[in-house]
């Protein structure tokens, strides 16, 4: 029997504190094992030099070198995943996006220590985007990926789509009787492949909404950079915002958003609400709703990301009989939630990255 090994982490960040308080957390996942901690890059850089970890987790701001830098240094000497961690700013949401262009797999908060329930959402979310980062294609990378068995049970209990909106009341697919709706998950390495898939769109492209996983206030600053590189209208989801030709919604982090229908007319909702599938906002959360709102008139895309959230909504949604895409192992970064929805048998067709805004828009005119 081979045991796979566990995923090694180095930490770098100038606060002990945080440094104590990341360790620990990721300590007590059993897949994971940290490797060491560094206060600064130049301390980092001899512990990578001695032993090369598998992920990294990196402060921004930091002394004799920020983080962004050493980043693009790493990135170009030694590719190893970077899963950048961040106090909770909107100007340090900027810099942030700058990390995810030059490399960064993900972006993480700081942990803080308070309410036991945002701790343990803390948790959740840290040890999932270090293990997403372990399994991710980095360009230029050489190195051995660690195989990341499935838990034999869940250590806290995963919530569905049901804590949000009940199931749909009929699986026969709804008649066709308004424009299309196109529906988007995504997680990790989704904030670039979200980029050349927009950047594809037309002006007059049907209305988007889409689950993008990214902590809250990173997600308006994610929403304004595509804004200035996409033809079509790209904004961070607001409650009872309308969904139109050539406008793109993005769930706000920390926040479920979920497409209703009022007549022939489209718009979201944005709810607080526990974690789904592990995360908040839900992709499932999206695609019930999209299901019960739109039946057939949708169309459900899956994206690059790890985890299995989206795939049982999209599930739904093929049997109310929207047309679905995911996109293909080749040109993910992590092709794990893709590869669920594919595994439930209700995906129409698997395309590139590249391919995906073409067949997204025939889907939407079929």
């Amino acid at each position: 029997m081979v045991v796979a090994r566990k995923i090694r982490v180095l930490i770098i960040d100038d606060s002990a504190t945080v440094r104590q308080t990341l360790a620990s957390i990721l300590s007590e996942d059993p897949q994971i094992e940290v490797l060491g901690v560094a206060s600064d890059p130049f301390v980092a850089a001899r512990r990578i030099a001695e032993e090369i970890p598998d992920v990294i987790t990196l402060d921004v701001e930091m002394p004799r070198m920020d983080g962004i830098t050493f980043l693009r240094k790493l990135m170009a000497q030694r590719p190893i995943p970077v899963v950048m961690c961040s106090s909770l700013t909107e100007a340090g949401s900027e810099t942030l996006l700058q990390a995810l262009e030059a490399g960064a797999v993900d972006i993480i908060l700081k942990p803080k220590m308070g309410v036991a329930d945002h701790l343990l959402e803390s948790k959740i979310r840290i040890c999932d985007a270090v293990k997403a980062a372990a399994g991710a294609k980095i360009a230029g990378s050489k190195r051995v990926i660690p195989q990341i068995p499935r838990p034999d049970h869940e250590p806290q209990k995963k919530l569905t789509a049901d804590a949000m909106l009940p199931p749909p009341v009929a699986t026969r697919a709804m008649a066709r009787t308004t424009e299309s709706i196109i529906c988007i998950g995504a997680s990790t390495g989704g904030t670039e492949a979200l980029r050349v898939l927009l950047e594809g769109l037309p002006l007059d492209s049907p209305g988007v909404v889409i689950v993008q996983h990214m902590p809250e206030k990173f997600t308006a600053s994610f929403a304004k950079r595509l804004d200035s590189l996409c033809a079509v209208e790209v904004k961070e989801a607001e409650d009872g915002d309308t969904v139109r030709r050539g406008r793109v919604l993005i769930a706000p982090g920390n926040k479920h958003t979920l497409l209703e229908r009022s007549g022939a007319r489209y718009y979201v909702t944005v709810k607080d609400g526990p974690l789904v599938s592990r995360h908040r906002p839900s992709v499932d959360v999206l695609f019930r709703s999209a299901t019960r709102s739109a039946g057939s008139n949708a169309v459900g895309v899956i994206m690059t990301g790890m985890g299995d959230d989206g795939a049982k909504g999209m599930s739904e949604m093929k049997a109310a009989g929207a047309f679905t895409l995911a996109q293909d192992e080749a040109t993910s970064v992590v092709f794990g939630m893709p590869k669920e929805a594919i595994a439930l048998g209700c995906v129409d067709r698997v395309v590139p990255l590249q391919n995906l805004a073409t067949e997204m828009l025939r889907a939407a005119d079929r």
